[in-house]
C-alpha cells in the first residue's frame, strides 16, 4: 500500500505573495526611517520597495476585479465604499 502525499507544494523562492510583499515593505520603511543607511543601501532599499509597491498594488487591483466580477454574476451590481474597521 502507497502512502499518498497530502503537503501542500511548497511555492518557488521567486513566487511571492501579498502578505510577504507587504512586509518586506515595511521592514524596508523601517530601515529607511532608523537605520540611516549609506547611499547605496539607500538606493537599493528604495529600488526594492518600488518594485514591491507595483507588486502589492497589481495584486490589490487584480483583487478588485475579481470581487467586481464575481458582484456582477451574481446579478447585484452595487457598489459601495470599501471600510476596513480594523
Amino acid at each position: 500500500m502507497t502512502k499518498k502525499n497530502n503537503a501542500v507544494p511548497k511555492k518557488k523562492t521567486s513566487e511571492k505573495n501579498f502578505e510577504e510583499s507587504l512586509n518586506r515593505l515595511e521592514e524596508i520603511v523601517n530601515d529607511m526611517e532608523n537605520a540611516d543607511p549609506d547611499l547605496d543601501k539607500a538606493l537599493q532599499l528604495f529600488t526594492e520597495g518600488v518594485e514591491l509597491v507595483r507588486f502589492c498594488s497589481s495584486k490589490l487591483s487584480d483583487a478588485k476585479k475579481k470581487v467586481e466580477i464575481l458582484i456582477k454574476e451574481s446579478g447585484t451590481i452595487k457598489k459601495e465604499q470599501f471600510t476596513n474597521n480594523n
